[in-house]
C-alpha cells in the first residue's frame, strides 16, 4: 500500500500537479498552490495565469444593455477553441464597458468562459 501511495505521489509530480503545503513557520498567509511565489512574499494577491488570452480584433454588431451584453465579430478565439472568424454574443465583465461600444465600432478585446459563460475580459477601442 505505501508503495502503490509512493507512485502515485511521484506521477502526480511528474505530470506537474502541485501539492499544497504548510509554510516553515506553521501557516500558509492565505497562499494557493496556483499564488506565484513573488505575488506570495510581497504580500499580493496576484494568481499565475494558467492561460494567456489574447486581444484578438472585433467589430460590435449589436450592444443590449438591459443584458449586459454585446455581439462581436471577430476572428479566432485560440484560447477558447474557436479556431475560425465567427459572430457570437459575450458578456462583458464591466456593464460600463457597454457604454463605450455602439454599433460599427472596431475593437480589440480577450475573451474567455466565466461561471461557464462566454465573456469579454478586456477589451480596447481601436484608433
Amino acid at each position: 500500500m505505501k508503495t502503490a501511495l509512493t507512485t502515485s505521489l511521484l506521477a502526480l509530480a511528474a505530470a506537474g500537479f502541485v501539492i499544497p503545503a504548510t509554510a516553515a513557520d506553521g501557516h500558509n498567509h492565505g497562499a494557493t498552490p496556483a499564488m506565484s511565489a513573488s505575488a506570495h512574499h510581497s504580500g499580493g494577491m496576484q494568481l499565475a495565469a494558467a492561460t494567456t488570452t489574447e486581444m484578438v480584433d472585433g467589430t460590435v454588431k449589436k450592444v443590449d444593455k438591459s443584458a449586459g451584453k454585446v455581439t462581436l465579430s471577430h476572428g479566432p478565439l485560440a484560447n477558447l477553441g474557436m479556431n475560425m472568424n465567427m459572430t457570437m454574443v459575450f458578456r462583458v465583465k464591466d456593464a460600463s464597458w457597454l457604454e463605450q461600444m455602439k454599433e460599427g465600432d472596431k475593437i480589440r478585446f480577450a475573451a474567455d468562459k466565466v461561471n461557464g459563460a462566454f465573456t469579454v475580459v478586456a477589451f480596447e477601442p481601436v484608433k
